[in-house]
């Protein structure tokens, strides 16, 4: 009787939701080859032969993120006002970062010495760029914004994330009411910068 195959995809998707439980739950000090195999109720060697060590877990957990954080945006659909759509994004990037901490270092701090993201994994950060890109580019086009389109979204997502990590740190203040009044005041200065009008929606 032919041998029963462990090493199946579904092995492969039950080792990367153990990962990011324990992401979630104990940070980068908790992900080792070892708990996550224990977790997946599997052995170290199945994840050996499946990712080829940690790292490769790590590796499916940076897909994993950006293919969890483009679902967020593309969720938020377009309306006929482009720059409240620009708000909504901003939203969306910060609730994620909010709700998934680790998981968003694993995608923007890098706090593995032994992974280091190459061209694949760079490329999976596309889907995310094409819908900021694609969301600034129908700004500029109704002349609500100014500039290039490019530069637009990379300094859009860089103050998303500094904000949102700030946020997440208790860097951002002790209220609700004062880490809303900053998000608002950070994104609103913004996008007047970039020719927005003043006293767009909330990000609340």
């Amino acid at each position: 009787m032919p041998r029963t195959k462990q090493r199946t995809p579904e092995l492969k998707d039950r080792l990367v939701s153990a990962a990011l439980g324990l992401l979630a739950e104990e940070g980068a000090a908790g992900l080792t080859a070892r708990s996550i195999a224990a977790r997946a109720e599997t052995s170290a060697p199945a994840l050996y032969e499946l990712f080829g060590d940690k790292s490769g877990v790590v590796r499916q957990l940076y897909f994993e993120g950006f293919r969890l954080l483009s679902a967020d945006l593309v969720a938020r659909a377009e309306t006929d006002d482009p720059v409240a759509d620009l708000w909504a994004l901003a939203t969306a990037y910060r609730h994620f970062v909010r709700a998934n901490r680790d998981l968003a270092d694993v995608m923007f701090s890098r706090p593995f010495t032994d992974f280091s993201p190459g061209p694949d994994e760079l490329a999976a950060t596309s889907s995310v760029r094409i819908v900021i890109v694609g969301r600034v580019r129908r700004c500029i086009e109704a002349g609500r914004l100014r500039g290039d389109e490019t530069d637009v979204a990379h300094v859009f997502v860089a103050m998303i994330q500094g904000m949102a990590f700030a946020e997440a740190a208790g860097r951002l203040g002790t209220s609700t009411e004062s880490v809303e009044r900053r998000w608002r005041l950070a994104i609103g200065t913004l996008l007047n910068g970039f020719g927005a009008q003043r006293g767009e929606a909330s990000t609340a």
